[in-house]
């Protein structure tokens, strides 16, 4: 896994074309990693994402007995599952800052029962997970809060859920729906489990990545519009036998971002037409910019065809990608608004304010509300030194504003802790600079 130094300095490019191939998706190699654990029979994982929380997911998973390998150096892997019960019943599990691994760990312990502790990085002491913990232990589940209430670090004890109905609000994560949805299995055993999404539903994308891959693992879930989800009685998971995680959408923004903003053509492999995760509809707001787009079942190309235009829009449904848009938007001929961002607040860190204040050192005028984000592009870039808030996002996202040559004087962006792209790309800025070009 690549190293980087304290910092490292972006000097600026005129130009970005070429072909990244893209690590594998976060959000499918976690939930695939858990399926796979529950399921009957041993699923081959193909192209599993290296990264820090696809790491703990794994290393929670041998301590809760589920036996695995990696095949040689490679991203694949054989997950022996444990047919819905796992083998051990007492663990302490570190779970880092990974959302995607922490919160439907969660939910299959309390379903499965037994004595466990679970905690994180201090960053996610500070991540909720009070609506998913009220809605299991509110039918039977008893998990006790060991640090402030509604958060991480979690005691999980041996409960008993056999409810017929759950309800979990959806304005806040969309990672809690996916939880129980993940754990529903467990839950219903014996008779249909109904779980009702109380207010609006956030990030919708995301709990159709969650219901494909059950699908794919042998459980159907029939939903009424996005507020209830059934799940039949007796269902379980079954293996898929071999199954490809694909390339990771949100990765993928920051190269196509490149490609709309310094020249292209920029092509991304991974991803493309068939792709399950949301996060593809990013080129949509890259096209309403004026960028040219296409696609082909396993990738996606960006050029550029002028400079790019101010945009307004709703981003609720790709909360990840839109950070990178809020970069581009350095770029636009006018000011950009970025709507119903909300759950920024809530992720790695509160990335309105940290996007805000980063912006502003470029010589951005930012307006930062509660759910939007008004950005207003400087005439010139002005150089800074980036804060990463050990949020692999922020540091991917800001590597764009060394583009187009366009920093006054030729001067650097320099990002710190650049390490933190480890959570989901370790090798990222090498990857980025195979497309820059320079005259």
């Amino acid at each position: 896994m690549k190293h980087y130094p304290h910092h490292i300095d972006l000097k600026p490019a005129s130009s970005a074309h070429g072909t990244v191939r893209l690590p594998g998706s976060k959000s499918i190699s976690n939930r695939i990693l858990l399926l796979a654990a529950l399921a009957k029979g041993t699923t081959e994982v193909k192209e599993l994402l290296a990264s820090d929380d696809t790491h703990v997911m794994l290393m929670a998973l041998q301590k809760l007995g589920v036996k695995w390998h990696q095949h040689d150096v490679s991203h694949d892997y054989a997950i022996e599952g444990a047919a819905g019960n796992f083998p051990v019943h007492a663990a302490d599990l570190f779970m880092g800052n990974a959302g995607t691994a922490i919160r439907p760990l969660t939910a299959a312990l309390a379903a499965i029962g037994g004595d466990y502790t679970i905690h994180g990085v201090a960053r996610m002491h500070e991540r909720p997970i009070g609506d998913l913990v009220d809605a299991l232990n509110a039918v039977g589940a008893r998990i006790d809060y060991t640090g402030n209430a509604g958060f991480p670090p979690l005691h999980i004890h041996r409960g008993h859920l056999r409810p017929r109905h759950m309800q979990v609000r959806g304005n806040v994560s969309s990672q809690f729906l996916t939880a129980l949805l993940m754990a529903s299995p467990l839950i219903a055993r014996e008779q249909q489990l109904d779980i009702e999404v109380i207010g609006d539903l956030i990030s919708k994308p995301y709990i159709e990545i969650t219901l494909n891959l059950m699908r794919r693992f042998g459980v159907e879930v029939e939903r009424d519009g996005w507020s209830v989800f059934k799940i039949a009685a007796g269902q379980q998971y079954q293996s898929p036998g071999t199954i490809h995680v694909e390339g990771d959408a949100s990765s993928a923004s920051y190269f196509l971002a490149a490609g709309a903003i310094a020249g292209g053509p920029v092509r991304v492999e991974g991803v493309g037409k068939t792709s399950i995760q949301g996060d593809v509809r990013f080129v949509e707001a890259l096209e309403q910019m004026g960028a040219q787009i296409t696609m082909g079942e396993n990738w996606i190309e960006v050029s550029a065809k002028g400079p790019l235009k101010a945009i307004d829009a709703d981003f609720n449904h790709i909360p990840d990608a839109a950070m990178t848009i809020a970069v581009a938007a350095l770029y636009a001929d006018g000011t950009s608004m970025l709507r119903n961002i909300a759950s920024w607040r809530v992720k790695e860190t509160d990335r309105l304010s940290a996007m805000a204040t980063e912006l502003r050192k470029l010589g951005a005028l930012v307006e930062e509300g509660q759910d939007y984000l008004r950005v207003t592009p400087p005439i010139v870039l002005q150089p800074a030194t980036i804060d990463t808030y050990d949020d692999h996002r922020m540091a991917m996202c800001f590597s764009l504003a060394s583009l187009n040559g366009v920093l006054r004087d030729g001067a650097q962006v320099r990002i710190n802790d650049p390490q933190c792209v480890a959570k989901t790309f370790p090798d990222y800025f090498s990857a980025f600079a195979g497309i820059l070009h320079r005259d």
